[in-house]
């Protein structure tokens, strides 16, 4: 996607990725991280702010920087990012809250068209999974690149 984006730190075996969100309420660290789950070929993407104290992930902060769709399109340029290393693998993902699950679906919704150029696009509803449409409430999402 062409939408600006803020610059990436990242771990060398694009694992973890950092970067710092410029808004309203100041300079707010970022981190995005790739985890194994105990399924074969699927990670997870934890997202949230930086906790200066123990450098872990707070996904429960509610920033609103003001930026939040550079945000959005910041963690997507890591979805890139890992997939380019990773081809293979499902990346599965939820807010912390049903807001921010709807929040990512919103944002997947708006760039539709260039998300499913690349990826292929999951829904989760009732423990199940479909291919996703727009206008419908998720729990969750599965993303894996497209073969080329």
């Amino acid at each position: 996607m062409k939408l600006p984006k803020y610059p990436l730190a990242s771990s060398d075996k694009l694992l973890t990725f950092e970067f710092i969100s410029e808004g309203q309420k100041g300079l707010i660290h970022k981190l995005v991280r790739y985890q194994p789950t105990n399924l074969k070929d699927i990670y997870n993407l934890a997202f949230g702010d930086k906790d200066h104290t123990t450098g872990d992930i707070d996904d429960t902060v509610i920033s609103n920087n003001g930026d939040s769709e550079k945000v959005l399109t910041t963690v997507v340029a890591t979805l890139y990012a890992f997939t380019d290393k990773y081809p293979d693998v499902w990346i599965y993902a939820t807010g912390s809250t049903k807001a921010r699950t709807r929040l990512y679906r919103m944002g997947i919704t708006k760039f539709l068209t260039e998300v499913t150029a690349d990826f292929e696009v999951l829904g989760e509803r009732n423990d199940d999974w479909e291919p996703f449409k727009k206008n419908v409430e998720y729990e969750g999402f599965l993303v894996r690149r497209k073969k080329k």
